[in-house]
């Protein structure tokens, strides 16, 4: 972090986490060790390091009442989830959070005032088998992980979860997983959905500007950076490496060739990230 100009970094557990737990117990149980444990770690060096929660989405309940704990006991900013639940005895069961049975976890977000992030996971045996079998290289970072989570984020916003909680906050890394490059086609598209009784009330690209903000993470093209900046404004775009499937030097080493101003340039790398966490506080 000193080599790389890096004040404050915040921590979690990286995927697939323990959205790949199926038994309830027991990712329930694992989820507040792995809390309580990265809580002890960066308790003697809170200047420079923060977290967010890793939650059991078994239950919306039991993950709204985790989350609190974490935010109001052990000081984390939020919550990072590793795309959907993992479930059942065959752990092919899916759980999204785009139905109303998860309305208390996103009720608590909101009453927190903090921001969850969805990260992308590894598939489960049988997605591996049906979808990408015949390409074994697309898993992970080149394809799979935007493919699957980018359909996640939109049923979040076609379900309707941010008119029931217009106050809350998402953040999606990679610039977006590749959605505000197709905006045009999926409003022009979904609108066609509504008569069907779709429960989205805006067009998608709405949501994205009001309630979803987006890092850099692993993705350092500065052409497309521009254009997000254009599309989305520079308050909606958040600095991030990956790290440690990307290095720090990496990022710094990007951030010296941005063609901005410095204040443009400050906003980007902190400013923005200090205003959503509340780290001015």
């Amino acid at each position: 972090m000193d080599e790389s100009g890096v004040d404050y970094m915040v921590l979690s557990l990286t995927s697939p986490g323990i959205q790949a737990i199926s038994n309830i117990t027991v990712a329930e149980e694992i989820a507040i060790r792995a809390n309580n444990d990265i809580a002890a770690l960066i308790s003697n060096n809170t200047a420079r390091f923060g977290a967010f929660a890793a939650l059991s989405m078994h239950n919306a309940t039991q993950a709204a009442l985790e989350l609190q704990r974490c935010v109001k006991e052990l000081g984390f900013h939020g919550a990072l989830l590793n795309d959907f639940q993992q479930a059942g005895d065959d752990n092919n069961t899916l759980h999204y959070y785009d139905s109303p049975d998860y309305d208390p976890f996103w009720a608590m977000a909101v009453e927190l005032d903090v921001p969850i992030y969805l990260h992308p996971r590894p598939p489960t045996a049988l997605i591996n088998k049906l979808d990408f079998a015949h390409a074994p290289w697309l898993l992970g970072a080149p394809h799979q992980f935007t493919v699957e989570l980018s359909n996640h984020i939109v049923g979040l916003c076609t379900n309707g979860v941010f008119d029931r909680f217009p106050k809350l906050r998402l953040v999606v890394g990679h610039l977006g997983e590749r959605i505000p490059s197709d905006f045009w086609r999926l409003d022009e598209m979904l609108a066609r959905k509504v008569p069907a009784g779709m429960p989205m009330r805006q067009r998608l690209s709405y949501y994205w500007r009001k309630n979803i903000y987006e890092t850099s993470t692993g993705n350092f093209w500065t052409e497309l950076l521009n254009f997000h900046r254009k599309l989305l404004g520079d308050d909606r775009i958040l600095y991030s490496v990956d790290y440690p499937f990307v290095m720090m030097q990496q990022g710094a080493a990007r951030i010296k060739t941005l063609p901005y101003s410095e204040k443009n340039k400050l906003d980007f790398i902190r400013g923005h990230a200090i205003k959503l966490l509340k780290l001015d506080t």
